[in-house]
């Protein structure tokens, strides 16, 4: 991973002609960590008093854009913070009122939504089931709500939608696969068998922003097993895209979260009985598919034989390949309050694909009232993957920081 240009270098020329003050009271200050950690999403509270903070800077020079959280919280990322580092930002506040482009920007239109972060695309999520990218395709399989394409950084596709030797797979996706719901067993995943179906109901809201920017979206699983059909599961899907700066410690790199919330949509619970594969999918590119060498992986316990880390448990999987003769992949990062962290992983044999499925470990069920969440992040990154490097990014994920707001005497 080597160092790429930094994308809020944009977003701080605008500010630059607002109009920038140094706060003279007060210092962000992030305590020491115990490993290395990268792409935090750090938030604090700022003294309403104060005038509005727009930056933070370093000692090192380092600007960082700040964004509003709440009301009275505002959030950054922080590239990098090597273990025993203790970091310190004086704040920039903002003069004048003059409107700032965001750099991280959710445009919406008929068919998609694309994320984008300095210019540069990031993700797409489509929203129109009847774009397809090929004739042919039975109107069973047609869907939307799902995340596809993802972008490395410098433009390269690392995911791939309807492959024609699994017609239902579709980029980054999350139903259930075996299932038992009110006697019936509908198969959400496995589209083609007609007994269910996963589809996205509304597309809720996008923002963007100097930070961050993303979309919430409704989706649901439908029994049609029956009768007539069903619906088991409601979804929310949030998805977030960050501008990660660039700094000497890391490189090119687009980074964004997925949190999927389920809810039963009656009162009868779904049950997921053991099994192998389900609930959360990625399908790599079109480039890796087959056997051997074709699709790279690396899981946080060092595999990097497919078979070997087939049903292992891991905090994070890569999966990757060469991409016009370049490695390109992406880092997918478990939660460590995921449902039986850190989740067995499904690498498959023959096909660029992945699944994290708690159903591995025996049966459980999605009861009415306790909703079931899920939550991942996704590091994309051209070149050789890096283990330490993703280690750092999965540290920032999941540990939260030590952040304090202090008023200078």
């Amino acid at each position: 991973m080597v160092a790429f240009r930094r994308s809020s270098a944009v977003w701080l020329g605008l500010v630059l002609l607002v109009g920038l003050a140094r706060a003279r009271d007060y210092r962000v200050n992030l305590a020491a960590v115990d490993v290395d950690r990268a792409g935090q999403l750090i938030t604090f509270t700022w003294p309403a008093e104060q005038p509005e903070p727009a930056a933070l800077r370093g000692e090192d020079g380092l600007v960082l854009a700040l964004q509003a959280a709440a009301t009275g919280r505002w959030a950054f990322v922080l590239p990098f913070q090597k273990a025993g580092e203790v970091r310190s930002f004086s704040v920039v506040t903002k003069v004048g009122k003059a409107p700032v482009v965001p750099v991280v920007v959710a445009q919406a239109d008929a068919q998609r939504v694309r994320l984008s972060v300095g210019g540069r695309p990031v993700f797409d999520y489509p929203i129109d089931r009847t774009v397809l990218p090929r004739a042919g395709i039975k109107p069973e399989y047609h869907r939307a709500g799902y995340i596809h394409p993802v972008y490395s950084p410098s433009g390269k596709m690392v995911t791939d939608d309807y492959p024609s030797n699994h017609v239902h797979h579709h980029g980054i996706w999350s139903p259930w696969t075996k299932t038992s719901f009110q006697g019936r067993s509908p198969d959400f995943w496995n589209m083609g068998t007609k007994t269910g179906t996963e589809d996205l109901v509304a597309l809720e809201r996008t923002w963007g922003g100097a930070v961050h920017g993303g979309l919430e979206a409704k989706l649901q699983m439908v029994d049609l097993s029956g009768a007539s059909p069903v619906v088991a599961l409601h979804e929310l899907w949030r998805v977030v895209a960050y501008d990660v700066v660039a700094v000497a410690a890391i490189g090119p790199v687009a980074v964004f979260d997925l949190e999927i919330t389920q809810r039963c949509a009656t009162n009868d619970p779904l049950v997921l009985p053991t099994y192998h594969y389900g609930g959360f999918g990625f399908r790599g590119a079109a480039a890796w598919n087959g056997p051997g060498d074709a699709a790279r992986y690396l899981t946080s316990e060092g595999v990097t034989d497919r078979l070997a880390g087939n049903n292992t448990r891991g905090r994070w999987c890569y999966l990757g390949g060469l991409l016009d003769g370049k490695m390109a992949g992406t880092a997918i990062l478990g939660h460590p309050e995921n449902f039986r962290a850190p989740q067995p992983m499904r690498l498959h044999p023959d096909m660029p694909y992945m699944s994290y499925v708690p159903q591995q470990l025996g049966e459980f069920a999605i009861r009415p009232g306790v909703p079931y969440v899920a939550r991942f992040r996704f590091v994309v990154a051209d070149g050789v993957p890096d283990r330490a490097m993703i280690d750092a990014f999965w540290n920032g994920y999941a540990r939260v920081p030590a952040v304090s707001v202090v008023a200078m005497p």
